[in-house]
């Protein structure tokens, strides 16, 4: 067994209780009005105690991660926000099940995929970049580049707020589909404390499935290239799309992908135009591609009037350009939203959580 204890907090607030704290610099978008109070909860204890101790009281509870899958309306939240600080890793390796590695849910998930191949822990590499914490991964099961979190995971552990208990879900009760679990069907229900992953031990990546990476890394679809260059790779990729976090890059300031891709059944992809892309699911349903549907809607990198524009780097990405605010990003949501619609008839769904606004 191998124990890496809690790392002193990276959060410089953990522990703290204030009032009136402003929402916009606990999110990626940089906009949110304020919180009527924010606790950071840097132990289990702590964080499973406030939430269970203002669900009791009936008062209005935010639990907030990384702040990269939200968006905060202008007027805040009315209600007390708990911040996720928690820290630890403990892994137990064998050679022949591999590494069972159990993760707070406040632990930083890109710095986790760097320890992870540090450790030679195979799996997760292709989600290399993916901004935000361990805890929210399950949720809306994070995937890029042909990998998702839930080809990992082996159980989430829950604090489940309706029964007032601990609740662990092995990986078959997660319920786990594209950007979609248990967890997110039921939003306010569970609370993430901790996520258990089980890895192939080795240097090498798990196999590569996505036809840009392979020939991004010079290789054959199916490939097991070393893990630490298949995350290399993948971040790269990230940067040239504006999806890796950086203060300096507006394109960034942003929740990623707004819009996730449209499932679709075998008659409606059929009406799509024939370049359109298509990719075929298990379930018999099609999926393809938003970003496709809003440039060839009209909408090319940078749309946008003032401060909330597309990305200039990938149209799936609202962002904020300095100074917008919420009402301004839902509205240029909206316009393309609507405009796809009109196009091809196809109503996009937004990915990022909205708290106190309306799309």
């Amino acid at each position: 067994m191998i124990r890496t204890s809690p790392a002193p907090a990276a959060d410089p607030l953990a522990g703290a209780r204030m009032v009136g704290a402003r929402l916009a610099d606990y999110t990626t978008f940089r906009v949110g009005g304020p919180a009527a109070r924010l606790v950071v909860a840097d132990s289990e204890d702590e964080l499973v105690g406030v939430v269970r101790e203002l669900d009791l009281a009936g008062e209005p509870v935010l639990v907030l991660g990384g702040g990269s899958n939200v968006l905060i309306g202008d007027d805040g939240f009315d209600g007390t926000v708990v911040r996720v600080a928690t820290r630890g890793i403990e892994a137990d390796e064998s050679g022949c099940a591999g590494a069972i590695v159990t993760v707070a849910a406040g632990e930083d998930w890109n710095s986790f995929v760097a320890t992870a191949i540090e450790r030679e822990w195979s799996g997760i590499e292709a989600l290399s970049g993916i901004p935000g914490l361990v805890g929210a991964s399950p949720i809306q099961n994070v995937g890029a580049y042909g990998c998702e979190v839930s080809q990992t995971i082996a159980t989430v552990r829950t604090y489940d707020r309706r029964a007032g208990r601990l609740a662990r879900f092995p990986m078959g009760e997660c319920r786990f589909g594209y950007r979609t679990s248990r967890f997110k069907a039921e939003l306010s229900r569970y609370l993430i404390l901790s996520v258990t992953f089980q890895f192939r031990l080795g240097t090498r990546s798990a196999p590569i499935r996505y036809a840009e990476l392979a020939r991004t890394l010079g290789v054959d679809l199916g490939a097991r290239p070393p893990a630490a260059e298949v995350r290399e790779a993948v971040l790269g990729l990230r940067r040239a799309k504006g999806m890796v976090l950086d203060v300096h890059d507006r394109d960034t300031w942003s929740a990623g992908s707004f819009f996730t891709n449209p499932l679709l059944d075998a008659a409606r992809a059929e009406r799509l135009p024939p370049d359109a892309p298509r990719w075929q699911q298990t379930d018999g349903l099609v999926k393809t591609s938003a970003a496709w549907l809003i440039e060839h809607a009209g909408f090319g990198k940078g749309h946008g009037i003032g401060a909330a524009r597309l990305s200039t780097k990938h149209t799936l990405a609202v962002t904020n350009r300095g100074g917008a605010c919420a009402e301004e990003l839902l509205a240029l949501a909206r316009e393309v939203r609507d405009g796809v619609a009109a196009t091809y008839g196809i109503v996009l769904r937004p990915e990022p959580v909205l708290v106190g606004c309306v799309l």
